[in-house]
């Protein structure tokens, strides 16, 4: 079995702003994209089109309809992947060192090389993060992007995980959580941020930002749309549909 390493001091991770988070399923398609391209074997898709399409995924949303204590059903999208728990079962209980947990940044990856694909991670994980690759024959889940951010030849705004770059609402923040100071641990402090499932002991590095009670003015005003006049035949057009 694998042991774990002392806790570090860095604990880079994600936050997920629920109240923001449109599940528009973007971060899944950036996800996908760059591990595609840059994460060794590309992430398996069986039959996509067919009947019973089956694929590999680091990262999902999944919507759910709630019904707060007071105030109508509303739904909340609920993005899940790895959440690189400083305690992670999924590491202890692999057999053959293939999980492990990065000391220098609590990052928990997956040594492709050594794993055999037997699950146990999987059965360990509670949180439902590792999947299996079936034509790889090897566990595969989230890295954070670790060959994004720590590339030099990238430009720096760049350096973060492709699912935070490419949120086109702004829902999802990386950062070290271990620095009390830094922007990600102000803004879980400031918005009251919480770990998932924290009875189950794993200590898990990710949090997640509440929803904000609607129709309050907790909730931000969205920004007012640009007025953009319009030329050509564009301005033309704009300017019939007015009469209408």
């Amino acid at each position: 079995m694998t042991a774990l390493p002392p806790p570090s001091a860095k604990k880079l991770g994600l936050v997920i702003d629920l109240d923001t988070c449109v599940g528009c399923h973007a971060c899944v398609t950036a996800c996908k994209g760059w591990n595609d391209q840059g994460y060794g074997a590309p992430l398996s898709d069986n039959d996509a089109y067919g009947s019973d399409p089956c694929g590999t995924f680091l990262n999902r949303v999944h919507s759910y309809e709630v019904t707060p204590a007071e105030g109508a059903a509303e739904i909340v999208n609920f993005p899940r992947s790895c959440l690189h728990c400083e305690d992670a079962p999924c590491v202890t209980v692999c057999p053959t060192g293939a999980s492990y947990k990065r000391a220098e940044d609590g990052i928990v990856l997956v040594n492709e090389d050594a794993c055999i694909g037997c699950g146990l991670c999987a059965w360990a994980c509670p949180y439902g993060a590792r999947e299996l690759d079936a034509q790889a024959g090897v566990m595969k889940k989230c890295t954070l992007c670790v060959d994004r951010i720590y590339n030099d030849n990238l430009p720096e705004e760049d350096r973060v995980p492709a699912c935070v770059r490419t949120c086109p609402t702004g829902a999802r923040h990386f950062g070290d959580l271990g620095d009390p100071d830094s922007a990600v641990s102000q803004l879980v402090a400031a918005r009251g941020g919480f770990e998932l499932m924290p009875d189950l002991g794993t200590k898990p590095v990710n949090r997640y930002l509440p929803p904000r009670p609607k129709g309050t003015s907790e909730r931000p005003a969205l920004a007012p749309l640009p007025q953009i006049e319009a030329t050509g035949f564009a301005g033309w057009l704009d300017r019939l549909l007015e009469r209408f």
